[in-house]
């Protein structure tokens, strides 16, 4: 039988720590949450792996250096609400429910949102809530927000999701250009979005992240 808690050790031993990322509450959650039961069954034994793992329909879970240096660069606070854009079966907003002081997942494709609630239910994640919808739309009625995390790449970030961040909040998106990606954090300030680089990454642009294609005649 595998030993997945000597697997998580593992995980965060030499994929997070060597990362650069040493915050407590980050540590500690992806110590705690039990990454094998936000994958679908079949792909369990692979939960740990330094990749991103493909979850079918051009989606993936992130990999833990990845969701790690995200979290590290967005600070989340005990006593902040968070946004979880694009959640798959509820891994991220598992890790990101040990750090805030609640989280709202947002999954569009059903069957991935009813197996994350029921997964964030078995995990004791009482303070995260899945909810149902295209991923650009967010979930305005339960914000504004602190933090926005985005579980994906991105070419663009549409306005409707930045309005649902608050004054002074951070957001966290993977800007992709081609197969090469960088992760930014953004700073609200003034109504506007300052954005800065943090790290390098790569993902799939999420559904209806694609920026809008212009053409001049």
């Amino acid at each position: 039988m595998t030993d997945f808690s000597k697997r998580r050790t593992m995980m965060v031993d030499t994929q997070v720590r060597p990362s650069d990322v040493t915050k407590f509450p980050i540590i500690d959650a992806m110590l705690l949450v039990a990454r094998e039961d936000f994958v679908p069954t079949a792909q369990r034994e692979a939960a740990y792996v330094g990749e991103n793992l493909s979850l079918g329909h051009g989606r993936v879970l992130l990999e833990p250096r990845s969701l790690a240096k995200m979290l590290d660069v967005l600070a989340i606070a005990g006593d902040e609400l968070v946004l979880d854009v694009g959640c798959t079966l509820g891994y991220s907003t598992a890790v990101i429910a040990r750090m805030a002081q609640a989280v709202v997942g947002v999954e569009e494709d059903a069957d991935m949102a009813r197996e994350a609630q029921d997964a964030l239910v078995a995990a004791g994640a009482d303070n995260a809530v899945v909810h149902e919808g295209p991923l650009v739309e967010g979930a305005a009625q339960h914000g504004p927000y602190d933090v926005i995390a985005i579980q994906g790449g991105v070419t663009d970030v549409p306005a409707r999701l930045l309005d649902q961040l608050k004054e002074g909040g951070r957001i966290a998106a993977m800007f992709m250009d081609g197969p090469l990606g960088e992760v930014r954090v953004g700073y609200k300030r003034e109504g506007k979005i300052s954005w800065r680089l943090a790290f390098n990454a790569t993902a799939p642009v999420l559904p209806g992240f694609d920026k809008e294609m212009t053409f001049n005649f």
